[in-house]
């Protein structure tokens, strides 16, 4: 073998070597994170008959005590929230909803950071850098989900995780099957319907539309009537409704993927 050859093969072989190791620390590094969510989830959301279980052990009310009870104003919420938000604030103050799609991987906590609304695209919630991030809004939306528009964002991960597995929603089965879509906060259970899932350009949505203003909504909505997407027709949706937009990427730098629903319930 030539001079000049060994050359570029030791570093052709040097470049390879790199990249292998590149992508072998890239890989075990989202791992790693993906499995503190997953330890999070264990710790900070109770198990089904968990939940069951502590809500049938409750002290039943002395029935005089039940009736006097009655008489006195309801209480602002009348959800039972299965998420200890005490446990998941200990570990950081910027989460302050949980995300659940029944039937799907996404089952989140959710955070806004005070600071900088880029920090959670590239750090998870326990603050390390690098993928999958995290599911987060941006300071423009409150943290009650009153707005009539809520810009969630998450990474679309190749494994289906966070956000990857959205666009499973292009399909009218699926979207039916899994229509549901709940927000927890400490204070309150959102429940919505998935009504559409559109591919939109790049625009950043709450810079272009007013998120309390419903003429501007009404706007938004009607931006998507041409576009490629799957839509639930039985689903009337107007600039009156308060909406969630889950936005993720789709390979194209120019174009948003869009997650949409409506609220139908709140306790």
């Amino acid at each position: 073998m030539k001079k000049r050859d060994k050359i570029i093969f030791f570093v052709s072989m040097a470049v390879f070597l790199g990249a292998a190791a590149f992508g072998i620390t890239y890989y075990v590094s989202v791992k790693q994170n993906e499995k503190a969510y997953e330890k999070l989830s264990e710790e900070a959301v109770k198990e089904e008959t968990q939940f069951v279980k502590e809500q049938k052990e409750e002290p039943q009310p002395d029935p005089v005590e039940e009736i006097e009870e009655k008489s006195e104003p309801e209480s602002e919420s009348t959800a039972d929230i299965p998420v200890d938000f005490v446990a998941l604030q200990t570990k950081n103050p910027d989460i302050y909803g949980w995300i659940r799609i029944p039937g799907t991987q996404v089952d989140y906590p959710v955070v806004q950071s005070g600071t900088d609304d880029g920090y959670y695209l590239n750090h998870t919630v326990e603050g390390a850098e690098g993928l999958p991030g995290s599911i987060y809004t941006e300071n423009l939306n409150r943290k009650d989900f009153t707005d009539g528009l809520t810009v969630i964002y998450g990474h679309n991960m190749r494994d289906g995780s966070m956000f990857g597995g959205l666009d499973a929603y292009t399909d009218k089965a699926y979207m039916k099957e899994h229509s549901q879509l709940i927000i927890y906060t400490p204070e309150h259970q959102y429940t919505y319907r998935v009504f559409a899932a559109v591919t939109y350009d790049n625009r950043h949505i709450l810079h272009s539309y007013d998120c309390n203003d419903k003429i501007q909504i009404q706007s938004f909505l009607d931006s998507q009537d041409r576009l490629s997407g799957c839509r639930n027709e039985e689903v009337q949706v107007t600039g009156e409704d308060r909406i969630i937009i889950l936005s993720t990427c789709n390979g194209n730098n120019d174009q948003r993927f869009l997650v949409e629903a409506v609220l139908t319930d709140e306790k």
